[in-house]
């Protein structure tokens, strides 16, 4: 029972990151599919996104097969950590996404597009499947749907809800603190030194709450930029 649970609560923090850090690719398959006729935008949309989800299957397979080196997992770790206060603070536009006319060059843009920006997901996926394959590729393929045809409610819910992004990015810093706690060189070099359940612990729960701090803190001064700005532009 306690088996399935945590397989089940696994699978939840693979589609519950992907959507996070789907919004990006759900914003570029519609502006690279928005002069396609509507038969053709479909077809694009689904392609795209199709093509796009298969390229990260595999370069997350691969990543996992990586994080066997030691030190990496703690360098992948580092790298989740800086996703996690972006998906926070990030302010990108995407108006330099161009529509294309046809289908096949709105497939291959997206494609290429998604291989480029996927990383993120690539790093965050392979790490709460914790190595296991088939967990992500059945999280990957389950959340392909929901980021495919409720892109547009799913960002309306997040706007609406900011908390539950808050929430997503305090789920990616416990994420890091796990996977830095699983690196091989970490568990040698602590080996005998620590309980390793509590090292583990403890860099969950530190993980979570760096990205917490320095995301209110970037925020805080981003708040606090544009009081002065404003205070000025008033004297003036």
């Amino acid at each position: 029972m306690t088996s399935d649970l945590t397989i089940g609560w696994e699978i939840l923090e693979i589609i519950w990151i992907n959507i996070l850090l789907s919004g990006d690719n759900a914003i570029l398959i519609a502006l690279a599919c928005r002069q396609l006729p509507v038969k053709q935008r479909r077809w694009g949309v689904f392609l795209g996104a199709l093509g796009g989800v298969v390229l990260r299957v595999v370069f997350t397979l691969i990543i996992v097969e990586l994080m066997a080196v030691p030190l990496l997992k703690a360098f992948g770790a580092v790298l989740l950590l800086i996703v996690a206060v972006k998906l926070l603070i990030d302010e990108t536009e995407h108006s330099d996404v161009k529509a294309k006319p046809n289908l096949m060059g709105a497939v291959v843009s997206i494609i290429m597009a998604d291989a480029v920006m996927s990383l993120d997901n690539v790093i965050a996926i392979a790490a709460a499947a914790r190595g296991s394959a088939q967990l992500i590729v059945f999280g990957l393929a389950l959340s392909v749907p929901i980021v495919m045809f409720g892109a547009g409610f799913l960002l309306k819910v997040l706007e609406r809800f900011p908390l539950l992004v808050w929430a997503g990015a305090g789920l990616l810093g416990w994420v890091a603190g796990d996977m830095a706690a699983a690196d091989p060189f970490v568990v040698e070099h602590t080996h005998g030194m620590i309980d390793h359940a509590m090292l583990e612990r403890a860099l969950c729960i530190g993980g979570a709450a760096l990205v917490l701090l320095v995301a209110f803190m970037v925020e805080a001064y981003r708040q606090w930029r544009e009081d002065q700005k404003a205070r000025e532009e008033g004297k003036l």
